[in-house]
């Protein structure tokens, strides 16, 4: 695995809001469809069972009316420092692996993102594709629901 640096695609954040109710977004489905999809696309949790082995199904209609389906299986839950799962977005991205960190730093909470790719040459053209927009764009909808969490 010498080549895992070149297979993963990592995105940063630090977000204004404890560890607990960034958590809580990543992990609970009522927030989950606040921010997963993109704006103007309404998401379904078809399933979500957050436990080591459990598995995760969202659904959104593409603008073509067929359906975006993104879904995984939890391989690794540490409780507010890390979850890992398996992901395939079809019919964008196949057999991926999705590790997630969580920092807490006072109010804050450092967030890495890593998206985990089965070879290089597949990071690359998901890295063309606009995997750090897209996941960006999805991570700036996070910040947004956190903040608004906060304040009230």
């Amino acid at each position: 695995m010498s080549d895992l640096k070149n297979r993963t695609i990592t995105i940063e954040k630090s977000f204004n809001a404890p560890l607990k109710t960034v958590w809580e977004a990543w992990t609970q489905s009522e927030h989950i469809v606040k921010w997963w999809a993109p704006p103007g696309m309404e998401l379904e949790v078809i399933e979500h069972d957050f436990k080591v082995g459990g598995k995760w199904k969202y659904t959104m209609p593409m603008p073509d009316g067929s359906p975006f389906i993104s879904e995984g299986i939890y391989k690794e839950i540490i409780e507010y420092k890390k979850i890992v799962t398996s992901a395939d977005f079809r019919p964008m991205t196949e057999n991926v692996e999705l590790q997630v960190h969580f920092e807490s730093d006072g109010n804050k909470t450092k967030f890495t993102f890593s998206v985990i790719h089965p070879t290089v040459d597949y990071c690359k053209q998901q890295e063309a594709m606009g995997i750090n927009n897209g996941w960006g764009s999805a991570f700036a909808r996070l910040e947004t629901l956190v903040n608004i969490t906060v304040k009230h």
